[in-house]
């Protein structure tokens, strides 16, 4: 069963189960991409990388009729200074999720090492390929705090100049890594990363955004109700004119 609501111009689909949630968010996604190609010869995705996609992504990689070798795909944020091997480190995430399961065009990842290195030089890297490629389609995720990428409260600017920045990690968001099951303790969670802006990721001419679990339900309350302010970065969907979200029941209870 599928609730649909509208808030502004945002999109709102509820469904019984995080299966559901995720599958049904999947097919749209896939309609939406051949869209883009049956009008364009290239199609550019940017990706969330976090268990809250698991459904969506699995759900896609399987989908039909997807002129893959026609998509090029980036991915949203990155922890600065993990082992490139790292199983937390969202480009390993993503690889397995589905940059290696069907044959994209190119994937395009942020270096967290070459971050650690040399931050600045990686963020104009960065930059320049999502010039290069404009964006079309944004699949996304928001935080325990309301974040979009690693859009924190305290860091979060809906007016950035720029594409790419190194930014602190808050405290909320570290202890969500450790909430998913991505690390054991807070102190294992890297305490800086790289990502996209908010204007980066609202770019996209459609957006995507897949958020299940009742640890997400204060913040989607305060997405779809709050004031549109940094001290809920994710409020600005608000204002994007193509942009739906996606709830299971455990994630709307608050609505």
């Amino acid at each position: 069963m599928t609730k649909t609501i509208s808030i502004n111009q945002f999109r709102v689909k509820i469904y019984d189960t995080r299966a559901e949630m995720g599958f049904c968010a999947a097919d749209e996604v896939a309609a939406a991409i051949r869209g883009v190609l049956a009008q364009k010869e290239e199609c550019n995705m940017i990706f969330a990388a976090a268990p809250s996609q698991n459904e969506m992504l699995a759900a896609l990689a399987a989908q039909p009729g997807i002129e893959w070798n026609r998509v090029n795909a980036f991915h949203m944020d990155e922890y600065i200074g993990l082992a490139p091997d790292a199983p937390q480190g969202f480009a390993n995430f993503l690889r397995a999720a589905i940059f290696t399961k069907v044959p994209f065009r190119s994937v395009n990842c942020l270096d967290g090492t070459a971050a650690s290195r040399d931050p600045a030089a990686e963020c104009a890297r960065y930059s320049q390929l999502l010039r290069r490629f404009p964006v079309d389609i944004t699949c996304m995720g928001i935080g325990e705090n309301g974040h979009i990428a690693f859009n924190d409260p305290p860091v979060a600017d809906f007016d950035d100049p720029a594409l790419v920045k190194p930014v602190a990690l808050d405290e909320i968001c570290r202890n969500q890594q450790v909430h998913d099951g991505c690390f054991a303790t807070l102190d294992d969670v890297p305490t800086h990363a790289l990502t996209l802006t908010v204007p980066a990721l609202m770019h996209a001419a459609q957006v995507f955004c897949v958020v299940p679990a009742a640890t997400k339900a204060r913040a989607v309350r305060d997405t779809l109700l709050g004031d549109i302010r940094t001290a809920c970065p994710a409020s600005i969907l608000r204002r994007h004119p193509a942009a739906t979200l996606y709830l299971d029941a455990d994630s709307a209870s608050l609505l």
